[in-house]
This record gives C-alpha cells, structure tokens and sequence, in this order.
C-alpha cells in the first residue's frame, strides 16, 4: 500500500497550517481574515458537542476559498455555563472570555491583519463580543453569525418552520451531517415542547437559567428546536447559501475604509 500523500490534508486558508513566511507574503497584499467563534457545549441527543464552533469554522474556510483569504484557528471554549449540567460543555465566564477575546484580536491587529471578520455560530457569544469590538478600532472587526444572512434564514424557514428553535436547531445539525456524520435521533424522533414567542424574545442570545433549572426545563437538551428534521442535503443547502453571502460580505467588509461603522 502507497504512503499517503499527506498535503493532501492540510488546508492552505487556515493560519495554523501556514509559515510566517506565507502569512508574511499575504499581508503584502491583503489585511483580511477570519476568525470563526463557537462553544463546546451539548446540542442534544443528535447533535455534536462542537457543533457551533464546527459550523463557523467550516463556514469561515469555504468562504476564505472563494476570497483567496485565510482563517485563524477557532475559538471554542466560550459562555455556555446555562449547558453545563449537560457532559461534555466547557463554559468560560464571560469577563474571561472579553479578555481573551481582546487579547486575541489585539494580537491579530499587531501583526497586521487591519480586517478581522469575525464569523459566530453561538448566540451567547454575540454581546460580549460586541463589548470587545467597542474598544477597538472603529471598522476594524465585523461580527456576524452565519445565520444572519437573508438567504440563509429564508431556507431555515423553508425548511424547518417553527421547528428551528433555539437550541440544537436542525439547521445546524444538519451543515455538521453534512461535514460529518449523522447520529440517529432517539428520543429526538419525538418533537420538543414549542416556543411562544414571549420566551424566545426574552431569551435570546442564549440568556437562560442557571444549569440545575435550564437541564429541569429542558431535559434532553433542545430549546424548542427539532432535530430530527436535520437532514445532510439541507446543510448542504445552507452551506453553498451562507457561504456565497458571507463571501460577498467579507468582501465588502474588507474594501470598507477605516472607520465605517459596522452593523452586526
């Protein structure tokens, strides 16, 4: 059997898996990158642990494909303490994370990279993020999530309904089928209790109760969301749309002057 041939696997739009002397060339010409933001944390019976850092970084490496940028490596371990009687979620406390977010995007800026887009794929990370940003300089970081985008949301709805939830949502188990694997639904086969309207509203960007009560509410995990709807053809769907808009956005982000004010 041949010795495979391992460049094969590494992936040229990831920083990690390049050389200073890489990174060094492409800053001559560009000052973009991505930097996919997600969670550690349980997605319900049928949904991987990684599933939010898992679609922001894939998301962010299509897209930096299509832009001929690159993506830094992700951040993984963020707020989810609301998960945490759940195995498996690691949670950092809010004024931790700030701090390494600062850090991390300080670090970026001191080597250059003036157009840092970050890419979300965990609600709670939203606000301290926007906290973040506030300090730095104006036009210089854009957050968004990967499902913030029209055409994404459109076959969220299309597809899914009401059924999407909050938490352990179909849609993005189904971009991880489609990057990964599918694990059969279990209790999950069986709808969740739905939403009003009233409780998404008050909870959004994942701001629930303490572990011990969150895991009460909702005992296998999902808010309101019906995973067993997932299906990998759907997340493929979802990932040619988000990755054209993030594209298209990341573009325009990176042609912005300095100091225009970003909407996230």
């Amino acid at each position: 059997m041949g010795v495979r041939n391992l460049s094969d696997t590494l992936d040229t739009a990831r920083l990690d898996q390049m050389s200073w002397y890489e990174v060094d060339a492409y800053l001559a010409n560009s000052d973009g990158i991505f930097l996919p933001v997600g969670s550690t944390e349980q997605h319900g019976p049928m949904g991987l642990i990684g599933t939010d850092a898992i679609c922001a970084e894939k998301l962010a490496l299509a897209a930096a494909k299509t832009n001929n940028s690159i993506v830094a490596p992700t951040l993984a371990y963020t707020p989810a303490h609301f998960n945490t009687a759940f195995p498996g979620t690691i949670s950092l406390s809010v004024d931790t994370f700030k701090a390494v977010v600062f850090e991390v995007l300080s670090g970026l800026q001191h080597q250059g990279f003036g157009k840092i887009y970050i890419l979300n794929g965990h609600g709670a990370n939203i606000e301290p993020i926007n906290h973040v940003i506030a300090r730095l300089p104006s036009g210089s970081v854009r957050i968004k999530s990967w499902w913030d985008f029209q055409p994404v949301q459109q076959l969220r709805q299309n597809y899914f309904g009401e059924w999407e939830g909050m938490h352990a949502t179909p849609a993005e188990i189904s971009i991880t089928q489609a990057f990964y694997r599918s694990i059969p639904p279990g209790v999950a086969s069986e709808p969740p209790e739905k939403l009003s309207q009233e409780f998404i509203a008050a909870h959004a960007g994942d701001k629930h109760s303490s572990p011990k009560e969150h895991r009460a509410q909702f005992p296998d995990g999902r808010v309101g969301s019906h995973s067993a709807l997932a299906r990998p053809e759907y997340g493929q769907a979802l990932i040619e749309a988000a990755c054209s808009a993030i594209s298209e956005d990341f573009a325009a982000f990176c042609h912005s002057p300095a100091g225009t004010a970003d909407v996230s």
